[in-house]
């Protein structure tokens, strides 16, 4: 009589198990009668049991639950008191913890044992429940049995949750073959011949086969099998076996963990060697056709650390994932190992993926970051996912950039603070050298960038579909963001260098913002901060406006315009002079009687608008014919007004040799 909180026990099973589990329990105590039995006909059937209501979508109708029979010792007085006794002892030597068949009230509402067992040269039957409240064997009864063979029947009943995982008997085979392949590829042993059938046995597998007869899964010599780990109290060997899955249910290779010959974890291989991802092809022959067979691989390790730390459930290990302090061997250091071996098994396969990838890189840095040139070469890329995207390749260069410039910094930090001057002269060319280096590449990033923005630039003066040209809004932001300024627009996010170089750098720039106390706004204003000299609002400092104009415009050229962008350039020149106006912190514009003034005019030059130029407005045409100068002296202000395709001809001269230089000209 047992005493159990069978509910508590129940609630307490951790994860790593599933519905496939308390089956698998079944499947092993039958082949563990049949050995105790010492036969060499024993037998494993196992009968998927189904709804008898119908599935309107699919004839084959849902899995409720699962006989499990065979031709073992049965439930004798021995037997039946190990499963009465929680955590029994009783199969120890065969790895049994004395918990597994509480897996069975997890996933199914009832576990139903009718056994024939020899006792005293007679033969008895010994039928019984799973209870599910404190004792663990209910309604038993036993009787005097006409049969001459012994053997046991349990019945998984009625599946808890809505539906079984897979529904095919074919599916379910080789998940079951999966689970249980240790038993079939036994050195030592040969396990009973285990079917897998319908109730009314219209079909019938023999999961054997798979590994005997179809060919289906073949294990691959290996000239490593195994391995050894140092753990905290000794070193401890681990034994691995890899076998190739055609046509698998999974198209993931595999690594598993076993216990006493029951696969007890399993992880995916890319997670160790990304180039596992997919599954593998292989030609072989089919009749007279040479066609591509597909296959993945499963690596099963074994090992006495393995079978001594199972954990109750068999669903993990009592060793943690990652980082075990107490054992010193952790779950990923095992499978990092086994990873290794499956590549070895695959080598070729394997290392043509990996060489496809590099590639995929390298064209990545040719093609589209030419900046990581300088890094591409020494980055390690086997933790890469196979089929990387532009983005992950781009995070994996940056990452590695960032690792770079850390290693230098910390390396100057060491040498500046424990290094001699003999150690400063031998070390310090080197260290110097991998800091150019990464200069190299932001310079190369910025340039790239720089082409970017050409080409964009170029684009917008391009016709509309609709036949019309963008707006002077859409290549004012090219330039420089509206309403914006440099608290929200720092140097590096603006492209006034398409204009002058001398703008890359300000105090100050308000863009497409009225100045404080003034409606009227020129488009851009900036005051030019000369970085040799470090210069910040200083009267001696130059300030330069802007105006632009939509490209193909020339009504600003009319007699009644009120658009004229010479006159609002010089408008603003005068309120400046004024000193009407304030900074946006509110201190004085500093502005003197020398203060340079350039103003640039931004628009196209049709014949209206030269004509304007020439004559109304007295400007001198540039060599080129692309803009026009002129110097208003006693405002000291020089204005150019110049065309858009002067500002995309100009830049893209200016960027020429550095775009060739880098490879994207």
């Amino acid at each position: 009589m047992s005493n159990v909180n069978i509910k508590r026990a129940i609630e307490n099973i951790r994860s790593g198990t599933s519905v496939y589990t308390p089956v698998v329990e079944v499947v092993v105590n039958a082949i563990q009668a049949i050995e105790a039995k010492n036969i060499n006909d024993g037998l494993v059937d196992i009968v998927v049991q189904r709804h008898q209501q119908m599935d309107l979508n699919d004839p084959l109708p849902e899995i409720d639950g699962f006989e499990i029979l065979d031709n073992g010792i049965g439930f004798d007085d021995s037997n039946r008191d190990s499963f009465d006794t929680l955590y029994s002892a009783h199969k120890i030597s065969e790895g049994g913890k004395g918990f597994g068949r509480f897996t069975c009230l997890k996933y199914f509402e009832d576990m139903e044992v009718k056994s024939t067992f020899y006792k005293g040269e007679k033969f008895f039957n010994r039928s019984f429940r799973m209870g599910k409240e404190n004792e663990i064997i209910i309604n038993e009864e036993i009787t005097p049995s006409s049969s001459n063979t012994t053997g046991t029947s349990v019945s998984l009943v009625h599946l808890k949750r809505s539906s079984f995982p897979d529904k095919r008997l074919t599916t379910i085979a080789r998940v079951m073959v999966e689970k249980l392949l240790p038993f079939f590829v036994s050195k030592n042993i040969k396990p009973p011949r285990i079917v897998l059938r319908e109730k009314n046995e219209e079909k019938v597998i023999v999961l054997n086969d798979y590994v005997e007869s179809y060919g289906q899964i073949v294990e691959l010599d290996s000239s490593i099998d195994s391995f050894f780990l140092s753990g905290n109290k000794a070193d401890e060997e681990f034994f691995a076996r890899v076998f190739k899955f055609y046509s698998p249910r999974s198209q993931t290779s595999k690594i598993s963990l076993v216990a006493h010959r029951r696969e007890v974890t399993n992880v995916s291989l890319h997670k160790y060697i990304p180039e596992f991802v997919d599954e593998f092809f292989e030609q072989v022959k089919d009749g007279n056709e040479i066609v591509d067979k597909n296959f993945t691989l499963k690596v099963y390790v074994f090992g006495q650390f393995l079978d001594d730390l199972v954990s109750l459930e068999r669903g993990g290990f009592e060793f943690q994932k990652d980082n075990d302090s107490t054992y010193g061997i952790s779950q990923s250091d095992i499978e990092k190992r086994a990873a290794d071996l499956a590549k070895e098994s695959v080598n070729s396969e394997v290392q043509a993926r990996f060489d496809k990838k590099v590639k995929k890189v390298n064209d990545y840095v040719k093609e589209k970051a030419p900046w990581h040139a300088g890094i591409v070469n020494d980055i390690d890329l086997s933790d890469m996912p196979y089929n990387a995207t532009d983005e992950q390749i781009e995070s994996k260069l940056q990452k590695e950039k960032y690792e770079q410039e850390v290693r230098v910094r910390s390396d100057v930090r060491k040498l500046l603070e424990k290094g001699g001057v003999e150690e400063l002269r031998e070390k310090a060319s080197g260290i110097v050298s991998r800091i150019s280096g990464a200069g190299k590449n932001d310079l190369a990033h910025y340039i790239a960038l720089r082409r970017s923005v050409i080409d964009l630039f170029e684009k917008s003066l391009e016709l509309n579909e609709d036949g019309s040209y963008s707006s002077e809004g859409v290549v004012h932001d090219i330039i420089f963001p509206r309403k914006g300024d440099t608290d929200t627009t720092p140097f590096e996010e603006h492209n006034l260098w398409l204009i002058d170089e001398r703008l890359n750098f300000t105090e100050y720039l308000s863009s497409d913002l009225p100045l404080k106390g003034l409606h009227d706004r020129p488009d851009l204003l900036g005051y030019d901060r000369r970085v040799v000299f470090r210069g910040e609002n200083e009267a001696t400092n130059p300030v330069t406006i802007f105006e632009f104009k939509k490209p193909q415009r020339d009504d600003f050229a009319n007699p009644s315009s009120d658009e004229d962008p010479v006159q609002q350039v010089i408008r603003y020149v005068r309120r400046l002079r004024s000193g009407d106006f304030k900074t946006p912190e509110g201190r004085e514009i500093l502005i003197s009687d020398n203060t340079p003034f350039y103003g640039f005019v931004v628009c196209d030059l049709a014949r209206k608008v030269r004509s304007w130029l020439e004559e109304e407005k007295d400007f001198k045409p540039m060599p080129d014919r692309l803009g026009y100068f002129k110097w208003h002296e006693n405002l000291n202000l020089y204005i150019e007004v110049i065309g858009w395709d002067k500002v995309l001809k100009d830049a893209s001269m200016r960027n020429r040799i550095f775009f060739h230089k880098l490879g994207i000209a």
